[in-house]
């Protein structure tokens, strides 16, 4: 059978079994946020004011950033799950995040004095932030590479790489309750170096875990 022959039967069989995989994938995301919920309460925890925070919109816009990331990934990952999917579609979905932030980031460069600048960029948390986001990130990682072991990725190191910035967004949604660096210039930084933690594991993950 021809590379494309095949590739079309299998995508023909991912759409006679398309309410199953809408199930695995659900599921898998359900459970993933139960796990980081988990984690992250057993660990950190929102931050003491979190109700004056929710007051302000830099508080707010952190969340507009990561939910925005997680949503955008796991859409991403569900179509690259199947081998008829051509990546380079699908970039636009990518920059939805990244647009946000760096919009963020210019608003807050225009807004806050130049000599501030370098003090909200490495903010007070950095260290938290990197060791936690991945810690509350690797377990919807893995449930998130489960699932896409039932798909037929074409490209499982860049399907794993996605799983990696769903996960990725999902715990840095959980910790962006807990973090009191509330500044673009932190989230721009210290959120993404962290993200990208995950989106490596998944990367490398996916070559082992979706391979076929």
């Amino acid at each position: 059978m021809q590379t494309h022959e095949l590739i079309k039967a299998l995508a023909a069989d991912s759409r006679r079994t398309g309410v199953a995989m809408n199930t695995v994938w659900w599921g898998a995301v359900l459970v993933a946020i139960v796990v980081a919920t988990t984690i992250f309460f057993a660990l950190l925890g929102p931050r003491p004011d979190i109700a004056i925070a929710a007051q302000t919109v830099r508080f707010l816009f952190k969340f507009v950033v990561t939910i925005a990331l997680a949503a955008s990934a796991f859409a991403l990952l569900r179509m690259l799950s199947r081998p008829e999917t051509d990546p380079r579609g699908l970039l636009p979905y990518l920059v939805i995040a990244p647009a946000l932030i760096l919009t963020g980031v210019a608003i807050e460069l225009i807004a806050a004095p130049a000599e501030t600048w370098s003090s909200r960029l490495i903010g007070t948390n950095s260290l938290v932030c990197l060791t936690f986001i991945p810690l509350i990130g690797i377990g919807p990682l893995a449930l998130l590479l489960l699932a896409l072991r039932h798909g037929a990725p074409s490209h499982p190191a860049l399907a794993g790489a996605i799983a990696g910035l769903a996960a990725g967004g999902i715990a840095a949604t959980f910790y962006a309750s807990h973090c009191t660096d509330d500044s673009p210039l932190f989230v721009a930084t210290w959120y993404t170096i962290a993200i990208t933690i995950l989106a490596l594991f998944g990367a490398l993950g996916g070559r082992v875990a979706a391979r076929w």
